[in-house]
């Protein structure tokens, strides 16, 4: 089944100059292999595709159940430097939680928001 990963995991997002910082955490253990797996640097690059334009970095959290995003040259020259109406990333984390990803449908009975038993 295809989900968004909002309902899957929860994101904070912020900046470091020109760079954005995402981390993805999954809401669950079970989620969390679903996010390695799907959640690619590659996806992460094409999802903010006009935004970001440099390089995207993926870092795993195990002990988290989390990734780490770094995506380079995406605000504009930074927070004092950009016109942009984001210069700090701030929503880039919702952004990124419209993501669609495929889970296995034996999981849609503990996916917060979805119907459960049939429906």
């Amino acid at each position: 089944m295809i989900v968004r990963l909002l309902d899957i995991a929860h994101a904070r997002s912020g900046d470091k100059g020109d760079t954005a910082n995402i981390g993805l955490i999954a809401l669950r253990p079970e989620f969390y292999p679903i996010l390695v797996k799907e959640v690619t640097a590659d996806r992460v690059k094409a999802h903010f595709n006009g935004v970001c334009h440099g390089l995207v970095e993926r870092f795993e959290l195990r002990n988290l159940m989390a990734l780490n995003f770094l995506l380079h040259n995406s605000l504009g020259g930074g927070g004092t430097l950009s016109l942009r109406t984001d210069a700090q990333a701030k929503t880039f984390s919702a952004a990124l939680l419209r993501m669609e990803v495929e889970v296995p449908d034996e999981l849609g009975d503990v996916i917060e928001g979805r119907p459960r038993g049939g429906g």
